[in-house]
C-alpha cells in the first residue's frame, strides 16, 4: 500500500481511570509537555472504574494549550448524535480548535442495554452510524439556515437548530474493523482508527484496500482519509517482536508502517510516564527523520489533500496549485466545510474564491505576493464587520489578518501600546482594562482593529478624546510591493498622514502603536423613545449634545414606523464618569426629548460597553446592503426636517446620528487624511437596495460637509469628494503614485477614480 503523504502525527492512548482521578489528566499534560500531537481516552461510560470521557476531555482541554484531544472512540449508542455534535463543537470552540471526533458503532451490548441503550445487530449499527455522521455534520453546517428535519430509521429530528459551528473542521475518525464499517470510512470518514493488536498487518493492508476502493467509488481521493493506528508494546534491550525491542526497532517498525502501509498517526497505548518519555524523545524524532528522507527520495507528494467536491467548487481566475505551502495550511476555499464561517462579513454576503489567513508578517507578504499574480479582486479583512462590504467579494481573494492579534504594552508611563490588526476592539478593551486605560474605538466590540484604525474610528469617547486615529503614534504595514514599512511622525511622515483616514489605499497594516487614555467606570445609557415629532427630536438631540460637556458622547438611531405606528428611536450614550449624579445630570435633558418607552442606565467598565452588543458566532451577513454616510456641522431645523422626510420615505431601515465634534474638531482638518473635522455629527443610513436610498439621500446633500469612508458603499466621484476634499485628494493621489502605482489596493472607494 502506498504512502498517502500526510504529515506524521503522534499521540497517546490513556486509560481514563477514576482511581486516582487526576492520573489521566496528568498523563495528558505530560503528553503535551513531551511534544505529542494528540491525546486520546477510551470511552466506556458503563465502566464504574472509569471517568466519564466527555468530562475528562473537557477538564484536559482546560489543563492544556496545544495538544489535540479525542476519544478513542466514542460509544455512539449511548451518545445521541445531535447532542454529540453540539458537545464536540462546544469543546472545539473552548479549546481553540483542538478537538477531533472519534466515533464507533458500539460494542459491549449487554452493558449498553443495561444503561438504556438500544441493542443493534452489526449491520444495523453501521447504518445507525451512517445516519449519525450526517446529523453531526448537518448540525455543524451553520451556513445552511433551514432547521433540520429527519425521520430516519434510527434517529429523528423535528426542526432542530444548527450550530454552534466548531472552531475548525473537526475530523470524524471512525474506529472500524469489519468490511461494512470500512466502506463507511471510505465514503464518509476523515480518518480510520484500528488497533494493531486486533487487526495485525494483514488486516491493516486489507482494510486500507477496502477503504480506498469505497472512497474512489464515492468520488473521493483516498488521501483525504487519515490512517491512524493504536500501538502498544514494550521497550526491551533486544528485539523480540514488532513493538517489542529497543527504540531503534520501534523506529524501523513505525517507519515501515508509514511508508508502506499509509499510517500517518501513531497512538501509543501506555499509562507509563517513562515509556511515554522514551517514545517522545527517541522514537518520534527518528521516525520523522526517516520518513521525511524516504519521502524525498521517493518523490512522494505531501501536504493537505482537498476532496473532489472541494476541488470542483474552485473559482476561475485563481491558480490554487501555485499557493505557497505556508499559506495553503490555513487557506479556506469554497468547497471547504469551514467556508461558511469566512465567506461573509457582518452585514454582507460574499463568495470569495479563496480566503488566505496568514499567521505572521512574512506570511502577509507571501499572501500579497500571491494575490498580485491573480487577476481577481483583492479584499483585506481584519475583523469582518465592514459595513462598506469591502472585506469580502465574489470570486476574488480575501486576505484575512485575524491571526495577527497580539497586544503589548510598550511604555507604561506614556500609556503606549502595540496592537495587531486582527485583534477585535473588545479584546483591546479587555487588555487595557486592568491598567485603568481605554481607547476610543467604535461602538461595537466585534469590529477588527485594522479597518477602523486606518479609516477614522468614531467611538464612545469621541467628543472627549477624539478619533481612534488621533491616538495613533506609528503603524507598520506591508506595502503593495511587499515591503515592510514603518510610518510615524518621524518616519515616512506623509505616508503616516495618509494612513490616518485612507490607510486601505497604501498597504496592509500589520501593527499599530497607540497612546491610550486613562478611564474608570463609565455611565452607559439606553433610552427608547416613541417620538411624536421626529424632526423636533433630532433638532433637540443635536442642540443638547453640542451644549453638553465633552464627557458625553451619544448616538441616536431612528427606525421607520410600521402598521400606522410612529417611528421609533433609540439613544445610546456614554458618560465618562463613575459619579452617578454626573451621569444623571448629563442624561436628564436627553431623556426629556420625547416620550420614553424604555430606559436603562448603568455604571460599568468600558470593556462591558464594548461587549454589550456582541453577537455569538461568526459573521453571517446576507445580500448586498447599501449604506450612505454624511457629516454635518449642526442639526438645524431645516436639516432635521429633511432627515425626518427621508425616514418617512421608507428608504432606510436604520438611520444613525453619532456625535463627533469636541476633541475631534480640535485637530486641524489637514492634520490627517480624515478631513471632516468641523462636523458635530456623523450620519449613517442603511438600506437593502440602493435606488430609493440614493434618491432620498441626495436631498440631504446641501447640508453634508463630508462623509466617513467606512460607512459608505457608494463609489462615485461625488462621494469621493465628500470623503476627501480636493486638497486631501491631491496629497492622497501623490501618495498612491508613490506607494501603489499599479493599483493593487483598488477595491476600496479609491482616491483615484476608476
Amino acid at each position: 500500500m502506498p504512502d498517502y503523504g500526510l504529515p506524521l502525527e503522534f499521540g497517546t492512548f490513556i486509560t481514563p481511570t477514576a482511581a486516582p482521578p487526576e492520573r489521566a489528566v496528568d498523563l495528558a499534560v505530560l503528553s503535551e509537555q513531551l511534544g505529542f500531537d494528540l491525546v486520546t481516552f477510551q470511552d466506556h461510560p458503563y465502566q464504574p472504574a472509569f471517568l466519564d470521557t466527555w468530562t475528562l476531555l473537557t477538564w484536559t482541554a482546560a489543563r492544556t494549550t496545544t495538544i489535540k484531544l479525542a476519544a478513542n472512540v466514542h460509544n455512539l449508542p449511548l451518545r445521541p448524535p445531535a447532542v454529540l455534535s453540539r458537545s464536540a463543537a462546544s469543546l472545539d470552540l473552548l479549546s481553540g480548535g483542538r478537538f477531533e471526533l472519534g466515533l464507533g458503532a458500539g460494542g459491549f451490548w449487554d452493558a449498553i442495554e443495561a444503561m438504556g441503550g438500544r441493542r443493534l445487530e452489526p449491520g444495523q449499527a453501521v447504518d445507525a452510524l451512517d445516519e449519525a455522521i450526517d446529523i453531526i455534520r448537518s448540525i455543524w453546517n451553520v451556513g445552511e439556515r433551514t432547521p433540520l428535519r429527519l425521520d430516519g430509521e434510527y434517529y429523528s429530528l423535528n426542526g432542530a437548530k444548527r450550530g454552534p459551528a466548531p472552531a475548525h473542521d473537526i475530523p470524524i475518525i471512525i474506529g472500524a474493523l469489519k468490511p461494512r464499517m470500512l466502506r463507511l470510512v471510505g465514503r464518509k470518514g476523515d480518518g480510520w482508527l484500528p488497533s494493531f493488536a486486533y487487526i495485525g498487518i494483514d488486516g491493516l493492508r486489507s482494510g486500507n484496500a477496502t477503504i480506498d476502493a469505497a472512497a474512489e467509488a464515492a468520488g473521493r481521493d483516498p488521501r483525504e482519509i487519515r490512517r491512524l493506528l493504536n500501538v502498544g508494546g514494550a521497550f526491551t534491550p533486544q528485539r523480540i517482536d514488532r513493538f517489542q525491542g529497543p527504540p531503534e526497532s520501534w523506529i524501523d517498525d513505525l517507519s515501515t508502517l508509514a511508508l508502506d502501509d499509509g499510517v500517518a498517526t501513531f497512538i501509543l497505548a501506555s499509562d507509563d510516564p517513562g515509556v511515554l518519555e522514551v517514545f517522545a524523545t527517541e522514537v518520534i524524532p527518528g521516525v520523522r527523520e526517516r520518513v521525511d528522507a524516504e519521502r524525498v527520495a521517493r518523490g512522494t507528494a505531501t501536504g493537505r489533500v482537498r476532496s473532489a467536491a472541494a476541488l470542483a467548487a474552485r473559482r476561475d481566475g485563481i491558480d490554487y496549485d501555485a499557493l505557497p505551502a505556508s499559506l495553503a495550511a490555513t487557506a479556506v476555499e469554497p468547497g471547504d466545510s469551514g467556508y461558511s464561517r469566512v465567506r461573509n462579513n457582518y452585514l454582507r454576503g460574499g463568495a470569495p474564491g479563496l480566503v488566505l489567513r496568514p499567521r505572521s508578517v512574512d506570511e502577509v507578504r507571501e499572501a500579497l505576493a500571491f494575490a498580485r499574480t491573480q487577476d481577481v479582486p483583492l479584499g483585506v479583512r481584519s475583523g469582518g464587520h465592514g459595513i462598506s462590504g469591502r472585506s469580502t467579494n465574489d470570486g476574488g481573494i480575501v486576505l484575512d489578518v485575524a491571526a495577527l492579534n497580539t497586544l503589548e504594552v510598550l511604555e507604561p508611563t506614556s500609556r503606549l501600546v502595540r496592537v495587531g490588526p486582527g485583534a477585535r476592539w473588545v479584546d483591546v478593551a479587555k487588555f487595557l482594562a486592568p491598567h485603568g486605560w481605554a481607547l476610543s474605538s467604535g461602538d461595537y466590540g466585534g469590529v477588527g482593529v485594522g479597518g477602523l484604525a486606518t479609516a477614522g474610528g468614531v467611538g464612545w469617547f469621541a467628543r472627549e478624546h477624539g478619533l481612534t486615529i488621533d491616538h495613533l503614534r506609528a503603524v507598520e504595514l506591508v506595502t503593495a510591493t511587499g515591503d515592510l514599512v514603518r510610518a510615524s511622525a518621524d518616519e515616512n511622515t506623509e505616508l503616516f498622514w495618509g494612513m490616518r483616514g485612507a490607510g486601505s489605499e497604501f498597504g496592509i497594516a500589520t501593527a499599530f502603536e497607540f497612546q491610550v487614555d486613562e478611564t474608570g467606570d463609565v455611565g452607559f445609557a439606553q433610552l427608547s423613545f416613541a417620538p411624536d415629532d421626529v424632526a423636533a427630536l433630532l433638532e433637540g438631540y443635536g442642540r443638547i449634545v453640542e451644549e453638553s460637556p465633552r464627557d458625553l458622547t451619544a448616538s441616536l438611531i431612528l427606525h421607520p414606523g410600521s402598521s400606522g405606528r410612529p417611528a421609533g428611536a433609540t439613544l445610546l450614550a456614554v458618560v465618562d464618569s463613575d459619579d452617578a449624579d454626573t451621569v444623571i445630570a448629563r442624561l436628564e435633558p436627553l431623556a426629556e426629548l420625547a416620550p420614553l418607552v424604555g430606559q436603562s442606565v448603568r455604571l460599568m467598565p468600558y470593556v462591558e460597553v464594548m461587549a454589550e452588543f456582541m453577537q455569538p458566532g461568526g459573521h453571517q451577513g446576507r445580500g448586498e446592503p447599501h449604506a450612505h454616510s454624511g457629516l454635518v456641522e449642526h442639526i438645524t431645523a431645516d436639516f432635521a426636517a429633511a432627515a425626518a422626510d427621508l425616514l418617512d420615505s421608507g428608504a432606510t431601515h436604520f438611520f444613525q446620528f453619532r456625535a463627533v465634534g469636541g476633541a475631534v474638531s480640535d485637530v486641524p482638518a489637514d492634520a490627517t487624511a480624515y478631513a471632516g473635522r468641523s462636523a458635530a455629527f456623523s450620519l449613517t443610513a442603511l438600506a437593502a437596495t440602493s435606488a430609493t436610498l440614493d434618491r432620498e439621500w441626495a436631498r440631504l446633500r446641501p447640508w453634508l460637509t463630508g462623509a466617513y469612508l467606512s460607512f459608505e458603499t457608494g463609489r462615485d466621484d461625488d462621494i469621493r469628494s465628500l470623503v476627501w476634499p480636493s486638497e486631501h485628494l491631491e496629497r492622497l493621489r501623490a501618495l498612491k503614485a508613490e506607494w501603489d502605482p499599479d493599483g493593487v489596493f483598488r477595491d476600496n472607494l479609491g482616491v483615484v477614480a476608476r
